[in-house]
Parts: C-alpha cells; sequence; structure tokens
C-alpha cells in the first residue's frame, strides 16, 4: 500500500525557548527564516506525501494561519506585488492537504500519534518530528518511504551519535546491514553504554504500518506517565520486521536554543546573498 499520509506532531510547550513560546508555538520558530514545520511539511511533500495530519494543542491557531495563503497577510502581500514572499508557503498549501487534530494533554509522541488515528485510517503513515531538521540532498522520508514499500514493516530514522550521548537516546540493535539499511531487533530506550546494542540513536522520522495505532492503544504509559511512540513500535518489532536508515545529511536538534541556532547559521552559509556577510562575522568573533 503506497504511504499518502504523514503525521507531524507540533503540540509540545516548547518550554526550552521561553519567553518566546509563552506566545509563539515551537513549531513556528525559524530556521534562519523558514519555520521548522515549514521544513518538515516541504519534506513530506518531496516524499509524495499527499496528506499532513498535523497534531496541534489547543490555542496553537498561529499554525493554520501560517499554511493559510488566503490569510490578510497574503492577500496585501499580492497587492502590494511582493506574492514572491508567500510563494513557498502558497505551493506548499496547493501540494499537499492538510489536516488539524488536537491534542489536548501533552501526553507523549505515542498518544501525539494516536491522536490522529481517526485522520490517518488504515492506513501506513509517515511520522515526522519537526524538532530535527535534516540538511541534505534527498527526502529523508522519502527514501524510507522506499524502504518501508520493500518491507512492509517499520522504518526508523537514525543517526551515529557519540558515545557519551547514548544514555540520553534511544538507540536500535541492528542485526545485519545493507550500506545505510540496517535489519534490526529491537530498540532501547536511554542504555547505558555497556549495555547499548549500538551507536544508532533513533531520529525523529519514521514510517510505519497501520498496526501501530492498535500497538499504542495497548502501550502503557511510561516515563512521565506519557505514551511513547518508542515503545509502540517495539511491541511492533516482535510481530513485523523492523529496519533502520542511517541518512546521509546532516541533523540539527532544533528543539535546544544551540541547535536551532547552529541550524540557523548553516542556513545562512549557504545563502548566496549572506553567506560572505556572515562567514567575515564569524572570523571577526574568533578573533
Amino acid at each position: 500500500m503506497n504511504v499518502r499520509k504523514a503525521v507531524i506532531p507540533t503540540a509540545g510547550l516548547g518550554t526550552r525557548f521561553l519567553p518566546v513560546t509563552k506566545a509563539v508555538p515551537k513549531a513556528l520558530l525559524p530556521v534562519l527564516d523558514t519555520p521548522v514545520i515549514h521544513l518538515a511539511v516541504e519534506e513530506a511533500a518531496a516524499a509524495g506525501i499527499q496528506h499532513v495530519v498535523m497534531v496541534v494543542s489547543p490555542h496553537q491557531e498561529a499554525i493554520a494561519s501560517y499554511f493559510d495563503v488566503s490569510s490578510d497577510v497574503a492577500r496585501m502581500l499580492e497587492r502590494q506585488g511582493r506574492a514572491a514572499l508567500i510563494e513557498r508557503v502558497s505551493d506548499l498549501a496547493r501540494t499537499v492537504e492538510i489536516t488539524y487534530v488536537q491534542q489536548r494533554e501533552p501526553l507523549g509522541n505515542g498518544h501525539a500519534v494516536l491522536v490522529a488515528k481517526e485522520a490517518v485510517g488504515n492506513e501506513p503513515l509517515a511520522v515526522l518530528l519537526p524538532d530535527d531538521v535534516i540538511r541534505g540532498g534527498e527526502s529523508t522520508i522519502g527514501r524510507m518511504i522506499e524502504i518501508y514499500q520493500e518491507t512492509g514493516g517499520p522504518v526508523i530514522g537514525v543517526a551515529e551519535t557519540p558515545e557519551e550521548t547514548i544514555p540520553q537516546k534511544g538507540v536500535v540493535a541492528p542485526t545485519s546491514r545493507n550500506g545505510r539499511v540496517y535489519e534490526i531487533s529491537g530498540l532501547v530506550e536511554k542504555p547505558s553504554i555497556e549495555e547499548a546494542p549500538s551507536n544508532l540513536a533513533v531520529v525523529g522520522r519514521y514510517v510505519l504500518p497501520p498496526e501501530i495505532f492498535a500497538a499504542l492503544e495497548r502501550t502503557s504509559p511510561g516515563a512521565g506517565g506519557e505514551i511513547w511512540l518508542a515503545d509502540g513500535i517495539a511491541a511492533l518489532l516482535k510481530t513485523h520486521r523492523g529496519t533502520a536508515y542511517r541518512f546521509p545529511g546532516e541533523l540539527f536538534d532544533t528543539g535546544v536554543p544551540a541547535g536551532m541556532l547552529k541550524a540557523s547559521i548553516r542556513e545562512a552559509l549557504d545563502r548566496d546573498d549572506m553567506s560572505d556577510e556572515i562567514q567575515a562575522y564569524i572570523q571577526d568573533l574568533a578573533q
């Protein structure tokens, strides 16, 4: 079955970015000038996703306003002959249908996916956690969809992580490897360095069969009383062939301020209109 739908959870409170997230949803914070939620939807669209289910919290109306190409700001820019400023948003809104469902309490990323069950239906789905921004030439989720079409089981995005960070990560247990693709037997949340089955840390990209919803419904709350997607996937791996994909792009954790700043600097250095200025500024700081 083709993967036509993606779930993007955005309901996090963004407390690490206070005070700005008191009024602005974290998903709208920009990498330079483009919100992380826009980057996630762009990646999904590049993979051929037709329908994005956005999981939002109450009072996050600003996210829907951002993708609303008929907004007052959009009409004003069009009247001023400056429509190119919103062209990326307009093109995206025409390419992908976006549905909004509410997660009324922050009960974990597994619960966020479960909230989207009715909107997704009995279909496989991609899941993109927008905090994890991946820069590269390909749509990471697109390659993972291709792998899913071959295996029919959960596909998890992974990246090599330094040994000292393993106890803060979820890591997969690989059994074999073919290039960047690994067969896996399970995943372990926050293992000790000695007990970790690998250094391949889970990143916020997944392609999952529709059975994930039943698995999540059977999943008991874990740490913090929340339902975690990793626990639902671990249950699926008992009956489904699991695969991990080590993507070639550069990963930025924009869920923390330092990661957001690094992603913005990298984006600025790749822009012809500001690269020289930013490089000169960095060199001045270094001196």
